[in-house]
């Protein structure tokens, strides 16, 4: 509701003077800056004399507008002619030349508004919202502003033109300053510009430079690796000439003599050839011979060539998995296999006893190795050091095992020229598995391939059948930040192939009564019995759920669909038959109960840990659904918790909610995001909210509320 403040008549020149005077005081009073004051009372003052000068005559109302924001508002009407070509004057396409003119007094105020009507006159309104520092103007407040209002007589008309005509002034001034301000600044950019053009420069010589030093490294290894191969190999037959007695017998010494020869030859062209490769590789000059084949096939290899070293350790065990349900591979089997012996060799060197695993798993369009091992592990700074040329940590095997530094480098390089990675996780005392991820395809003309993402183990794949890209996008943001991660699909063809080859944790078939032959799809899912537990939910506007229950889908949704509803159901689908149970890992007791008691109407079950060791242990040992974690915690911090559950392969899975009370940077909570599906806050807000807060979390981490 707008409240009357004052009203003036404009008849003369020098009411429009007062008129403005008046803005400016009332301005002032009611919280306005100096600038903000000189403004309105111009914006007003032009529309005044606007009303004066076309109709003779006009009123000016002051009043408040008691709405938050609130509004300082300032109306001028005049009962004259009314304004011809208003729209024209709107547009921007007419130039006053009396003076400002109503767009550039708009431009001066927040609000403003215009009816003019031929013959009987125009309507101006100007609003201005009140600073956000200035404290809401209340009735009492207001009477006191009239009152100093009417306590202060309009000055002196000379007077104001003379204020104006200073302010005009000042704001010339301002405007020069600026302008000079500019002109510093633009030079400023030039020079800068300049500099960073120079700088541009220094770093494509300098890239140049880079360019020949690596070429030349990659030229003298190449051409030291086949000078030294001649003699090195001279050296070898020569030693095992001698060694097989066929030039005469050898006493004792001399025997060890020449053994230590021969070793130290045979250790020589170990790293020529590493050295060789490295040159081929970093020069591009590595073929790529790739081939179908099994994994299976793989494995049978590298463990006849292993078997001989084993015989005399019996300490050590050598396990291969039965890669089962992992289709035929399409890359390069011999660099495959040499990476691979790399992993093995740097195990069997670095394990005294126990078990060394070779292993592979399909994720999505890849198939991950892994070689996994008991032995003295690595400690957390290394483990990117030993992916860089030469380097040898140091251990107490060191003095027994010999090695040049290369094998992991190369490892890396050939495993990114068959488009993948190498990666390994470790803790020191405990062991090491590395890893090696690999297109199951190499070619990249696949067209298959560029459609399924490659998988990140640590999410639950979800296959999404839909051949609409505004479609597959909006799936991709729901499952953002929650437990799962989307496969697509765009026809059932392929989705079959995806379903048989990937298995993902459900199928979502959206639009489905628009497919063709989407019976006999279902019929033959439901059929198979290696696939036919996958859950399948369709998503469509047209309601036929009972039909498309008697073809054997889990689950329907209607459109349009939402974010809750998907992930509801699909939790109900993965977990409704399974005991539901949340680690709580808090040092607090009074946390862990608290958050129990917003839960206390489910049939969730709970385990407790005090600290983040006895968490991990728990996690390991129980599986639970979901981990919720304190981020300070005594003896091992949230953060350090939560980076080991993640880099475990039997915790990596499990989704962790955050609830702690210590304020993050936001730095720190983007990190965070990467490994927890909800970050909370256990700062005092009502159960209402909390309750939903927590129950989102949840539904994000793919539990099923029964309540």
């Amino acid at each position: 509701m707008n409240k009357l403040i004052l009203t003036l008549k404009i008849n003369s020149e020098q009411d429009v003077v007062i008129a403005r005077q008046r803005t400016r005081q009332l301005a002032g009073l009611l919280g306005f800056d100096a600038q903000d004051q000189t403004r309105i009372a111009t914006a007003v003052s032009e529309i005044c004399r606007n009303a004066f000068q076309y109709a003779g005559s006009g009123k000016v109302e002051f009043s408040l507008d008691g709405k938050q924001p609130q509004c300082f508002l300032i109306q001028i009407c005049d009962s004259g002619k009314g304004i011809s070509n208003l729209d024209r004057i709107l547009d921007g396409d007419y130039n006053s030349t009396s003076g400002m003119g109503l767009m550039s007094s708009r431009r001066l105020m927040d609000r403003f508004d215009i009816k003019s009507i031929p013959q009987q006159g125009t309507k101006v309104l100007l609003g201005k919202n009140l600073p956000k520092r200035v404290p809401p103007i209340t009735k009492e407040l207001l009477i006191q502003i009239v009152d100093k209002l009417a306590q202060t007589a309009p000055q002196n008309p000379l007077l104001e033109i003379q204020q104006q005509n200073q302010e005009l002034l000042q704001t010339l001034a301002q405007l020069r300053q600026r302008e000079e301000d500019l002109l510093q600044l633009n030079q400023e950019l030039e020079e800068t510009n300049r500099g960073v053009v120079a700088l541009y420069a220094e770093l494509d010589q300098k890239a140049e430079s880079l360019k020949r030093v690596s070429e030349l490294k990659s030229r003298f290894l190449s051409n030291m690796s086949h000078e030294f191969r001649t003699p090195l190999n001279s050296i070898l037959s020569l030693s095992n000439f001698l060694l097989k007695r066929m030039d005469g017998e050898l006493n004792s010494e001399q025997e060890k003599q020449v053994t230590f020869i021969r070793n130290a030859a045979q250790q020589l062209s170990e790293m020529v050839n590493d050295l060789l490769d490295l040159a081929k590789v970093e020069a591009g000059k590595t073929d790529i011979y790739a081939d179908k084949f099994e994994i299976g096939d793989l494995f049978g290899t590298l463990r006849g060539m292993f078997r001989p070293l084993l015989i005399n350790n019996s300490s050590v065990s050598l396990i291969f998995e039965d890669p089962d349900h992992i289709p035929s591979v399409y890359s390069d089997e011999g660099k495959i296999a040499q990476i691979l012996k790399n992993f093995i060799s740097n195990a069997l060197k670095y394990t005294e006893k126990g078990t060394i695993t070779v292993a592979a798993v399909p994720i999505g369009n890849h198939v991950t190795f892994s070689v996994a091992d008991t032995g003295i592990g690595i400690a957390p700074e290394n483990l990117e050091s030993i992916f860089d040329e030469f380097v040898q940590l140091k251990s107490p095997l060191q003095k027994r095992v010999k090695g040049t530094g290369l094998g992991l480098p190369i490892s890396r390089k050939l495993a990114q020229l068959l488009g993948g990675d190498v990666s390994v996780i470790s803790e020191l005392g405990k062991g090491s598995t590395f890893f090696l991820n690999l297109p199951i395809d190499y070619r990249t003309d696949e067209p298959k391939l560029k459609e399924l993402p490659q998988l990140d183990a640590k999410y639950l794949p979800i296959l999404v059948v839909d051949d609409n890209p505004e479609t597959r996008f909006t799936y991709e943001s729901y499952f953002k930040g929650s437990c799962y991660q989307m496969m697509s699909s765009t026809n059932l063809e392929q989705a079959e192939k995806v379903v048989r080859s990937f298995k993902p944790k459900a199928l979502i078939l959206d639009n489905f009564f628009k497919k063709e032959n989407y019976s006999s799809f279902l019929a033959r899912i439901k059929s198979d019995q290696e696939i036919r537990e996958i859950p399948c939910l369709v998503i469509d506007s047209v309601n036929d759920e009972e039909k498309l229950k008697a073809l054997g889908i889990d689950a329907f949704l209607n459109q349009p669909l939402n974010r809750e509803s998907l992930l509801k159901t699909l939790n109900g689908l993965l977990k409704k038959n399974i005991k539901q149970t949340i680690l709580l890992i808090d040092d607090e007791k009074a946390s862990q109960n608290l958050f129990k008691d917003y839960l206390n109407d489910t049939d969730l079950n709970f385990i407790e840990a005090s600290n983040g060791i006895e968490g991990i242990r728990l996690a390991k040992e129980k599986k639970p659904q979901v981990i919720v974690l304190d981020l300070v915690m005594p003896e091992m911090s949230g953060q350090e918790t939560l980076l080991k559950l993640k880099n475990d392969l039997t915790t990596c899975q499990i989704p962790v909610i955050i609830n702690s009370l210590k304020p993050l940077e936001e730095s720190e909570r983007q990190e965070l995001t990467r490994y927890a599906v909800a970050i909370l806050s256990k700062n005092h807000t009502s159960q209402e909210k909390k309750r939903g807060e927590i129950r989102e979390a949840l539904l994000r981490a793919g539990l099923y509320l029964k309540i």
